[in-house]
């Protein structure tokens, strides 16, 4: 066992506060992570809050970690020690499943993928996240990140890069395909600078025309406000694909009414709250309301090296761990751009 520093909310809705946990030993396909770097991401702050259901405390949040390998154990095959690696929203799944077999681990049918943190091990134990000096992860859970990005930018690939890259993959965004972002946040400004990297027209539907130039810059074609009525007279029936990044309830008949025949509306943002919907809405014109997790390790892989061949990461605002909660409070008034990230050495 190794005794760590970690930032952790001792109950819910608790701040978080500086602590010690303990990591296991190193075993026979582990590998011990010094991280460098952990994003925020907005889902950390519903599990401190329990605002998706009771929660394991202490918790040590934290699922976008990027680091260096310091140790691995004697039948690791893939990493060495001072290797780049990054570690993403899940550490564990069954690896027997259909699913697990297919490389779509976070779709675990045999009791479902092994969260990061908030969740409880094949031994028992509860796991801590990356808000912490080191980790230890099975290598099979581990990937690889390109020298070509750096390590502060590349951790909120590890859930906002690959929570919109799968379903922008999966519903073939890219050439002649018209795409709408929506939300500008942490995980909207990665989808908008994917899916033009992948070749589509990609328009940004934001509360307000606030952050319009940044959009524009992150590689949107064009931007509109959804505050104003006339955005759904003039774009009805506009777009093949819609990403939905909000993770508050919205009007899903008003948004459905902008696709196409056969159009996609894919949520990646999970309210806390049920939403309601006109049947309707979907029938009329072979409509598809959907959801989509976040990738495999191969796929996340994939992203990765995607990523580093075009030149990107996420766009961000580097804290120190003293400033977590503070941090918190600003995901939560939309006053980030666009993802806080922890200087783990100020732990």
């Amino acid at each position: 066992m190794t005794t760590v520093a970690a930032y952790a909310a001792p109950s819910s809705k608790a701040p978080l506060e500086r602590t010690t946990i303990e990591r296991r030993a190193v075993r026979e396909f582990d590998v011990l992570i010094d991280i460098q770097f952990a994003g925020i991401c907005h889902s950390d702050i519903h599990q401190v809050r329990e605002g998706w259901g009771e929660a394991i405390f202490p918790m040590v949040p934290g699922h976008e970690i990027a680091g260096v390998v310091s140790e691995v154990g004697p039948g690791v095959t893939k990493y060495a020690v001072g290797d780049r690696v990054g570690v993403g929203c899940m550490v564990d799944s069954c690896r027997e499943c259909d699913n697990c077999k297919a490389g779509l681990e976070q779709y675990c049918t045999g009791g479902g993928m092994t969260g990061t943190y908030n969740a409880v091990d094949k031994d028992g134990e509860p796991t801590y996240g990356g808000y912490a000096q080191k980790i230890v992860v099975d290598e099979n859970y581990v990937v690889r990140i390109p020298d070509g990005l750096s390590l502060d930018v590349a951790a909120p690939l590890l859930c906002a890069g690959i929570t919109t890259y799968s379903p922008l993959k999966h519903w073939n965004a890219g050439p002649g395909k018209k795409v709408a972002i929506l939300g500008m946040g942490g995980l909207g400004h990665m989808g908008v600078k994917i899916a033009h990297a992948l070749g589509a027209e990609v328009t940004v539907l934001s509360q307000s025309m606030r952050k319009k130039d940044d959009g524009l810059k992150l590689g949107a074609d064009h931007y509109y406000a959804t505050s104003d009525e006339k955005t759904f007279e003039e774009l009805r029936g506009s777009f093949d694909l819609i990403l939905s990044t909000v993770s508050a309830p919205l009007n899903l008949d008003a948004y459905l009414s902008l696709l196409k025949t056969d159009g996609a509306f894919v949520n990646v943002g999970a309210p806390e709250e049920p939403v309601a919907l006109n049947l309707f809405s979907v029938i009329g014109g072979r409509k598809t309301l959907a959801g989509s997790g976040i990738g495999g390790i191969q796929e996340t892989q994939e992203m990765l090296d995607f990523c580093a061949e075009h030149g990107f990461g996420a766009e961000i605002e580097l804290i120190s761990a003293d400033r977590i909660n503070e941090a918190y409070e600003r995901v939560l008034s939309s006053d980030v751009r666009y993802r806080f990230v922890i200087d783990t050495s100020t732990i």
